[in-house]
């Protein structure tokens, strides 16, 4: 009990006196992470809005694949990034493997399923709420898009946050793809990862201290973000 409270001392004082390793593992993270939020947001909204408002053939089993790639485990997304980029990938000449940029692919590829899951759902909601009124203005459903992203803006940042919380905890895919290459490719999970196996609990526990706050922060944005669109449905009723 001692060792441990020892260990945790230690912790607080990387993260209070600013410890420059952590502290470039922490930006490396949230760097990559946000990125990859930013990329899967331009592809997974469209893709998400789309199903809504669309109706083609096949439309169901697209929403179904789309449910299912939400829990795509991430060894396999880090597996198929990897074959793609490797030398012998039809990639491989990008020289990709093992940099920032191959992380945020793997992460891009976990986060826009879900991103364009739940814009898919915020979407069709407004969609069946508001077709008539739309019909009646002569708004196409192509041209309601617009219109409905910005009336579930509320419920998009969530889907937003929700992604960056799948994104910075990841470990699976950007370990296989990453490497864990110190000062390149070793972001939080990681090194939490392999300081524990090391025996080095201190930067392991500041490092696990942050990924917590992170974590804390985002639920408590999501919370709020739930409150405010409680409010604004009540203020319109």
């Amino acid at each position: 009990m001692q060792g441990f409270a020892e260990e945790f001392r230690v912790a607080m004082g990387l993260i209070v006196s600013g410890d420059p390793e952590l502290w470039a593992i922490v930006l490396l993270s949230l760097k990559v992470s946000l990125l990859a939020v930013l990329i899967a947001a331009c592809i997974g909204m469209p893709i998400g809005a789309a199903l809504a408002v669309g109706r083609f053939p096949g439309r169901r089993l697209v929403i179904v694949l789309l449910n299912a790639l939400m829990g795509l485990p991430p060894v396999v997304v880090g597996l198929l990034v990897y074959l793609m980029l490797s030398r012998s990938g039809p990639l491989g000449v990008l020289q990709l493997l093992y940099t920032p940029t191959a992380m945020i692919i793997a992460q891009v590829l976990l986060v826009t399923p879900i991103i364009a899951a739940l814009t898919r759902q915020t979407v069709e909601t407004l969609d069946i709420e508001y077709t008539e009124q739309l019909r009646s203005l002569g708004v196409s459903r192509l041209a309601s898009v617009p219109v409905l992203l910005w009336d579930g803006r509320l419920a998009l940042l969530t889907a937003l946050l929700a992604g960056f919380g799948r994104a910075i905890a990841e470990v699976g895919a950007v370990i296989v793809v990453g490497g864990n290459i110190n000062h390149v490719t070793r972001v939080m999970t990681t090194t939490i990862a392999l300081e524990t196996s090391k025996g080095n609990l201190a930067l392991a526990l500041a490092l696990g201290a942050i990924l917590v706050g992170i974590a804390f922060v985002v639920t408590a944005l999501v919370s709020m973000i739930g409150i405010s669109r409680e409010r604004e449905v009540l203020h319109h009723a």
